[in-house]
């Protein structure tokens, strides 16, 4: 991505909210005895308050990626998701949290297809020729499906960590509303759809086949998406594990329903959707794989082809339990599970320096910093969660931050030397580490 001349903005350097202070602190103590692993925790669980984050004046909060001047739906929420259970007595984190939440629904009013936003209407945009229905407050719109779900699991842990009601407005529950009725047409997404998008660059994986409308799908239940969370465009287009966090957000929609607005036919919308998602994974979204067994698939198009691979973007397969979807102990994860981390993932690489979980967004050879961390919160020992912790300390380039992709040979050479979402995502590992007594 370093190809393209990015405009630069300006963010301010917040000052820490208490509650985060608190945690350094802690860290200085517990890992005193691993002094490049507490360097790394220093730098990283704070970066995206230092480097990323500026609040507005019309009380909401915009996040950007790190090198990239604009706000993900998607990086943003995992960007400030190890805040979360620091909110409930930090009036600092709460404006930052909260706020964020109330810009993601102004975002989502403007284009619920959109995956990133502007911090105004000031016509940016990833590629100004793009084939689709652009606005001046997208940067860039690849209909991504795990979007908006990354806006309700945030808005769910917020309410759940601190209480708190307010961002739950008018505009809230319209932004659930547009979800809903945006899920509803992309199931039929052939028949219903408006959606189009094309990016004449030369490069396959940004723009969608057959004139901007993607692959053919068979009607599953689930529901269509256009592009992966590495910003790629599917194989096919039902992505499994964006379904999976689609089932958990509309469970999560239904206690905003029932619970905050008390609307019971909105309840039953959001209910009966879950059904037909959750039912067309398991009836179209199992592969019975002749090494492992019944695996979840990474994508398929209901015609009885499947994408057997993993990413290391979330949501991916290995990330299913710290999505909710089910627990890690499930017999069908853990088949996926031992997929994934095996050489019939074309995405798993081992070399000189690490093994780990890649992605077609980057070269072959490279592993992700956030795929090891995944695999470090998803474990099922501590021996695995330390083996990835290790592994992180070690791949770093000696530059005291996480990176995107590093080659598995050689962790001196990598892309992105400032990607906020891998550091907030290695911190959330370490710092379970530290409170379940294992650093």
């Amino acid at each position: 991505m370093e190809q393209f001349r990015l405009p630069k903005i300006n963010m301010p350097h917040l000052p820490l909210p208490a509650a985060v202070q608190e945690v350094l602190d802690e860290a200085r103590e517990k890992l005193a005895h691993r002094p490049k692993l507490l360097k790394q925790f220093l730098n990283c669980f704070p970066n995206t308050l230092e480097t990323t984050t500026k609040l507005l004046d019309d009380g909401t909060t915009f996040v950007i990626t790190g090198d990239i001047p604009a706000c993900w739906l998607r990086d943003s929420v995992e960007q400030v998701i190890h805040y979360v259970p620091l909110a409930a007595n930090d009036p600092e984190l709460q404006r930052i949290i909260g706020g964020l939440i109330k810009r993601h629904a102004q975002y989502i009013a403007v284009d619920p297809y959109a995956n990133a936003f502007n911090e105004t209407a000031n016509d940016w945009h990833w590629n100004a020729t793009d084939v689709t229905d652009m606005g001046p407050w997208v940067w860039e719109r690849k209909f991504e499906l795990d979007s908006a779900c990354f806006t309700i699991r945030l808005a769910f842990e917020y309410w759940k960590a601190t209480g708190l009601t307010d961002i739950f407005d008018s505009g809230f529950k319209a932004m659930i509303r547009s979800i809903l009725a945006m899920w509803k047409t992309e199931q039929r997404h052939a028949e219903l759809s408006p959606y189009r998008f094309t990016r004449n660059n030369g490069i396959p994986t940004d723009s969608l086949r057959g004139d901007g409308m993607g692959m053919p799908v068979n009607y599953t239940g689930m529901i269509w998406s256009g592009f992966r969370s590495s910003d790629d465009a599917c194989d096919f287009h039902y992505n499994v594990p964006a379904n999976m966090f689609a089932v958990v957000a509309l469970r999560q929609m239904q206690e905003f329903a029932e619970w905050v607005f008390r609307d019971m036919d909105l309840l039953a919308e959001l209910k009966r959707m879950e059904e037909d998602v959750a039912h067309g994974i398991t009836l179209y979204g199992i592969y019975r794989h002749p090494e492992f067994g019944p695996i979840y698939a990474y994508e398929t198009d209901g015609f009885g082809n499947y994408c057997l691979m993993d990413d290391a973007g979330t949501p991916g397969l290995m990330s299913i339990p710290y999505l909710g979807y089910v627990s890690a102990d499930d017999p069908i994860y853990q088949n996926t599970r031992r997929f994934a981390l095996s050489k019939e993932n074309p995405f798993y690489f081992e070399g000189k320096a690490a093994k780990g979980i890649g992605s077609p967004h980057t070269p072959d050879g490279y592993i992700w910093h956030m795929a090891l961390s995944m695999q470090g919160l998803t474990a099922g020992t501590a021996e695995e969660k330390l083996a990835m912790i290790d592994l992180l300390e070690s791949t770093d380039a000696d530059t005291g931050f996480m990176h995107e992709g590093f080659h598995s040979d050689d962790p001196s050479v990598f892309t992105r030397s400032w990607f906020a979402w891998s550091n907030s995502l290695f911190s959330q590992l370490v710092y379970k580490a530290m409170k379940e007594g294992l650093l």
